[in-house]
């Protein structure tokens, strides 16, 4: 399939590919008006998959930074593609140049909402385990929690909507938090997340090591 007539058509493979997009991709048009789609993550692997998914030949780049300018950068690969008509297309789904204040939640269809959610889940998603101790108890509790970052309060809202509409997850808290917003679960919630964005799903369609994170978390609390 070509990748031009890829993103006409509504499928697991779109809206994975779009929701990772929406949280660690770019667009831009450069001096000499070429047009370009990128793809960024400090997981190499997810770039092979999209790479794979979409047939391209483009090669697989590393971001640089001047480590004296950016002495906590990490290592950053890119996967960048010259495409006017796949512009063109990503700006009809909603996309924009410069979109992190901009980003709007595109017209998912209902039944690839999950693949849409867990390919920003695997951009700007998170899950985190902690243990605390209980003064009033003299033990030690366990804390789950998982949800979203994102610039965008009003993108957020709209994946906790969809989450309420189509897997009843239900709650979630939104605050702000370094010139962001995070979306936030608890544990009841998280299962469900992770259920719902992982069952029955095949492998290349999820970034393995934020999976396999995910589910290490859910068993330590439940053990």
């Amino acid at each position: 399939m070509e990748i031009n007539t890829f993103f006409t058509e509504w499928s697991p493979e779109m809206a994975y590919i779009l929701g990772f997009f929406a949280a660690d991709g770019s667009m831009y048009v450069n001096p000499r008006i070429s047009k370009y789609i990128v793809f960024y993550s400090t997981d190499k692997e997810i770039l092979w998959k999209m790479k794979s998914i979409l047939c391209v030949k483009q090669k697989i780049g590393i971001l640089k930074r001047d480590p004296i300018k950016y002495p906590n950068w990490k290592l950053c690969y890119r996967l960048q593609i010259g495409d006017k008509s796949l512009f063109d297309i990503f700006l009809k789904l909603g996309f924009t140049p410069n979109k992190s204040k901009s980003l709007k939640y595109p017209n998912v269809p209902k039944k690839y909402i999950k693949d849409f959610i867990r390919g920003y889940f695997d951009g700007d998603g998170f899950s985190c385990f902690s243990r605390y101790h209980r003064k009033d108890r003299n033990s030690t509790g366990k804390i789950i929690s998982s949800g979203f970052v994102c610039g965008n309060k009003d993108f957020l809202l709209s994946i906790k909507s969809a989450l309420e509409a189509s897997a009843n997850i239900c709650g979630g808290t939104l605050c702000s938090h370094a010139r962001a917003y995070n979306l936030t679960f608890s544990i009841k919630n998280s299962a469900k997340l992770f259920n719902f964005m992982y069952n029955g799903v095949a492998p290349r369609l999820y970034l393995s090591r934020k999976r396999l994170e995910f589910e290490r978390n859910l068993k330590k609390y439940w053990s």
